[in-house]
Order: C-alpha cells, then structure tokens, then sequence
C-alpha cells in the first residue's frame, strides 16, 4: 500500500505556513492532504495559525483571541519566511487564510484531497473551537458518516475527506460524539513516564476512541511497542513530521501508512525512486 502524504500547515519548507501560497503548492508537490491548524478570532472567525499569538509567524504581535479578522487581514504572514511568493499564489494581503477559504482551495485541486484539522488547546478544553469548525464544515454539505465536503468554486468540484486531531484528550472524547472514530486521531509526543494525558491519549487510542494513532517521528522511534500492538489491532499510523529519508525508512518498517511531512514534493520523490 502506497502512504499518504499531508502537508504539514501546506508546503510549509517552501512557503509560510499555513499561508495561501504554501496550501496551493502542496497541491502542486502532489500532497494527497494537508494539515492546518485552526484558531478563533475575537469575531469568532475561524483563522489557520498555529500559535495563539502571531509574532513568531507575522510582522505584528498579539493574541489571536483578541483580535478581530479584519486587524489579522492587515498583517503580513508571509515574508517572515524569506520566500517571494508569485503571483498566482496571491498577494502578500491574501496570505491569511480561514477554513472556508482552505476548503475553496483545496476544491480546485482537480484531484480527490484531504484535510486534517488539529484543534490545540492549553491545558484548558474549550469546545467553542471544534464547534465552530463542525458548523463551518456542515454549511458546506460534511456529514459525520461520510465526513467529506463535495464543493464546488466556479466549475471545479472539490471532493475532500476530513479527520481531526488534538493532543487534548478531551477534545478527543469531545469529537467522538460527532465523529466517526476511524476520522479522529490521537496525536502523541515523547513526555516523561509519570505525565497523565500522555497515558490518556494512549488509552483513546487503546480504547478505539480514535482510531488513528498520531505519534511524531520522535515517540515512532522510542515507541515501537505501542506503534506494533496499535497495527495488530487495526489502528492506522498518521506520524509526523516526516522530511529525511532516513524518518522515512523509520516510518515504512514500522508499518506506517500516513505521513506528514513539510516537504511533501520531496516525500513523494523519495517514495517514488523506493519502487
């Protein structure tokens, strides 16, 4: 079976993250889905940003929580990275992205494509977040028992199958009431042996709750026990973030069959010249 490769935040080595130009050129690099993040703004709109502030992604500062669309349209996401971006992939001003606007983008792709959304959460679970990208994804025809978008922008017509992810366990257990488990992905990294949500995510994982297990390269390495009893009872892999041959041969010998990579071009040339 050939692996899945996501675009982790889109073509995130060669454009910002999360950026309009780095979605539209994993579509080129032939990424079979992307990852995003989501974040809320103070007008409750639904924004791709990873941090909870954006200076470490933007030339401004600030809570995202407190700020409104229009402030966030106003600043650039994209120059930090150092990349000029042509103008297909928009100007600097159209970089920002929310869900919909991801949605309309990846509908164009020509191509069957799809999305993982992560929730992140502090230590804190909110469900105002998972809820607004639920009513987001049900405006544009999502069911739970299919849990894929057919949209269409202009002629095109986008078909696009949706997981969703998070480290918080309780996000998890949130989304299992809305979504079908084998949709829902544990998300896991290398903590201390005495840390307590590690041993829930595992649970959710042990449990069936989700049925994708999401561990990073890291935890793949450290772990391969519960990545071998995770295959043998039917569990899917979904391990990032995937960039060197060497994490890739790691993740094909352990039976892993999604992969998450900021370099998904490279990725699918690596898989290429492997057959």
């Amino acid at each position: 079976m050939t692996a899945m490769i996501f675009a982790h935040r889109g073509s995130s080595a060669a454009y910002a993250e999360h950026t309009r130009a780095a979605y539209l050129q994993a579509i080129a690099d032939g990424a079979d889905g992307v990852e995003c993040d989501l974040h809320l703004t103070a007008d409750g709109a639904l924004v791709l940003l990873h941090d909870e502030d954006i200076s470490r992604t933007s030339n401004s500062s600030g809570a995202v929580a407190k700020m409104t669309l229009a402030q966030l349209r106003a600043v650039d996401f994209s120059s930090w990275h150092g990349c000029a971006i042509p103008p297909e992939f928009g100007t600097t001003a159209e970089q920002l992205l929310t869900l919909a606007e991801l949605l309309d983008i990846l509908s164009t792709a020509s191509r069957p494509m799809s999305l993982a959304i992560e929730f992140k959460y502090g230590g804190h679970f909110d469900p105002a977040l998972v809820e607004a990208a639920l009513d987001t994804l049900r405006g544009r025809g999502w069911s739970p028992e299919t849990s894929t978008v057919v949209h269409s922008v202009g002629h095109a017509v986008g078909e696009i199958e949706v997981s969703f992810m998070s480290f918080h366990p309780e996000a998890v257990l949130f989304l299992a009431q809305h979504v079908a488990a084998e949709k829902l992905c544990a998300l896991l990294e290398v903590v201390g042996p005495e840390d307590r949500l590690q041993w829930q995510r595992q649970q959710l994982v042990d449990d069936g709750v989700a049925l994708l297990a999401g561990p990073g390269v890291q935890y793949l390495r450290t772990h391969l026990g519960d990545v071998a009893r995770w295959l043998a009872v039917g569990r899917t892999l979904r391990v990032w973030t995937v960039d060197s041959a060497q994490d890739l041969e790691l993740c094909l010998g352990a039976g892993v069959t999604q992969l998450t990579s900021n370099k998904p071009r490279a990725l699918r040339e690596m898989l290429t010249e492997r057959h």
